[in-house]
Parts: C-alpha cells; structure tokens; sequence
C-alpha cells in the first residue's frame, strides 16, 4: 500500500496533450502550477468526456486518466459515471486523498460529492459560469451546501444565491501566469480585438456592430475575431453585407499563446458576452496591455483599464474615446495564478 498524500481533480474535458492549449486553457494553467507550487503532492486529474478516447497520459508530469465519455447520453452516460466512481474507489486505499476538487456544479462536482461524504473527504465544487444560471438540473441531484460551493467571481456568487437560496461562502478569482507567456513588446496594430466561442451566448454579432459604427469616425478602423463555432457562417455573412471585409480579420481557432500575441498587438479589446462567470481573457487582454470593454462585471471592485457599459451604443462611445486618446497602454494583472492556486489549496488543509 503506498500512502500518498493525493488531490484529486475532476474535470468535464481537459488536454489531450502539451500542445492541446484551446481546450479550457485556464484549467490547464491551474493544474500545471499546482504541481509546481506543491511539487510532494500527488495530482490526478479524471477528465469524463473529452479527450473522446479512453485512457491513461501525462500532462506536465501530472497523471490524467480519460474516460473518453464523448458526451453521449442514455445509457452510455449511466456506465460512464459507474466507471468514473468505480475508479475513485480503486484508488482510495491506495493514496490518502487530501481532497477532491471539481469543475463546474454538473456531473463532476455530482460524483465528487457523493464519493466525498461517502469516505469523509472534503470536496469542493467550483462555480465557473452557466452552472450558476437558472435550470442546473444537478443542483437537486447534488443539494450542495454553502462550504462545498467556491464561485469564480463576485457576480457568480450573487447569481448562484438569487438562483438558487444557497450562497457559496468564497470566491476564489481567476489568475493569469505572467512568467510563462507569449505576449511580446510589439507595436499596437489592432484596434479592436474578441476572442471566444462563435455561440449566440458571446453575442459576437454585437461586435461586428460596434465595428460598423466606429468606422464611421475611424474609417481605417482594424478589428480581430478570434474564435470558432455554429455562428461563424452567420458572422461572416455579416461582416460581407456590412461591407467590413478589409476592416474585420475572422481567425477560426488558434491556439492560446498565439491568442497572447494577438492581445500585446491590441488597443481595445470586447466582450459583448451577455452573461460570463469571469472572463478570463480579458484578465490576459489586460496584461497585454489593451484596455478592455464589457457588459458583464464580474467583481464588485473596480478592475484599472477595464470599463463597464450597459449597451452597444456606450461600448461604441467608450471604443472611441480610447482609439483617439492614443493613450500608453499599461501591462495590468489585478489576478496572479499563484494566489489563485494557494487560495484553492488553503480549502484542504483548514
């Protein structure tokens, strides 16, 4: 019997391997910095559906086991949940598991609760975002409790209680690596920047309009979309009848640390989304240096160089106000991945 002190993190999708950086970047920063800040500890991360290939890898030295679930559903989904606590199970007797950690308030933080109060081991599930909204199915499945619930912003945490009368009694923000990344001292030649999901939720058509009016001020105005997904035909059909095909650049998916080298070109960077847990790009927009622009606040605090508006004529009038002031653009990281880290591992030894 090894009597390994373990962490346990369960996770919907996680990398398939080093080079796969657009699968939820910011949970693959978490985990390789835990390892590094907690080198004696033991990490495996138990990812259920995607990579859709079953089996066991490493990631930056950290076990991955991949249960391959490919999101189906039915009886498909009841076998890979039987799978998924069959293991933890297995490896119980193996490891003292020092806690277990989940993604999101679904099926993963469903499965970490109940094997948690079954062995007595504390489990934490943390809000991310949709899963605070109304008509989480697993909140009933589940029936958290306030000290099982982290939120990842100030806004998830009011939403999750005016949802759900249950008010999860920390918020442990997101953070940004700023030693390991690729942002690089160039020159400013992107006036406006989005980067995201091509989902009706992200509202990326909102952007496309923002483009379209400051052109009429800013006739030489160059504006980047980053990103994939079911709106792309749609976005792209609009930046043709809005005649923005020299102002407007549609990348498709490019992989994290190219997004980085986008964001240090950047002045202005938009997020129209109309609900976000924290958007955590704009943490990285910040750090390279751009100011950014959104509908969502996600703390109650006032982040530097990232303003609030509550409509697409005052996000037109405050991109603007920006792209004409040629202001210096400032490097701002109010959120260090380090703190977030040792915040989230505070949980397990008190």
């Amino acid at each position: 019997m090894v009597d390994k002190e373990t962490f346990i993190i369960l996770i919907p999708g996680f990398a398939k391997d080093e080079n796969d950086t657009t699968c939820l970047p910011f949970q693959q920063v978490f985990a390789y910095h835990v390892k590094r800040l907690y080198p004696n500890l033991h990490i495996i991360i138990f990812t259920f559906q995607y990579p859709y290939q079953s089996g066991n890898y490493n990631f930056h030295s950290i076990p991955v086991v991949s249960f391959g679930g490919g999101n189906k559903g039915g009886l498909q989904k009841i076998l890979l949940r039987l799978r998924i606590y069959a293991k933890l199970k297995e490896i119980n007797p193996t490891y003292t598991i020092k806690g277990i950690l989940s993604f999101w308030c679904g099926e993963c933080a469903m499965l970490g609760s109940k094997f948690g109060r079954r062995y007595g081991i504390k489990h934490y599930c943390w809000l991310m975002g949709q899963d605070a909204r109304k008509g989480n199915v697993f909140i009933n499945k589940i029936k958290p409790l306030t000290n099982e619930l982290i939120a990842l912003s100030d806004f998830l945490q009011d939403e999750f209680e005016r949802n759900y009368i249950i008010r999860p009694y920390k918020v442990i923000t997101p953070g940004i690596d700023i030693n390991n990344n690729s942002y690089t001292n160039t020159k400013k030649d992107i006036d406006l920047l989005a980067v995201g999901s091509l989902i009706s939720l992200k509202q990326f058509e909102i952007f496309i309009e923002v483009v379209t009016t400051i052109k009429k001020t800013i006739p030489s105005i160059k504006a980047v979309l980053i990103g994939d997904g079911p709106e792309k035909e749609a976005l792209t059909t609009l930046i043709k009848n809005e005649s923005l095909q020299s102002n407007i650049i549609l990348t498709g998916e490019i992989s994290h640390p190219e997004v980085k080298k986008y964001m240090a070109r950047t002045k202005v960077f938009l997020h129209p989304s109309s609900y976000e847990g924290f958007g955590i790009v704009c943490l990285e927009a910040l750090y390279g240096g751009a100011d950014v622009i959104s509908f969502v606040k996600p703390m109650k605090m006032n982040i530097p160089n990232w303003t609030i508006v509550n409509s697409k004529d005052a996000m037109v009038e405050k991109g603007i106000q920006i792209l004409q002031e040629k202001k210096r653009n400032q490097q701002i990281h109010p959120f260090l991945i380090e703190n977030t880290v040792h915040q989230i591992m505070n949980l397990f030894t008190n």
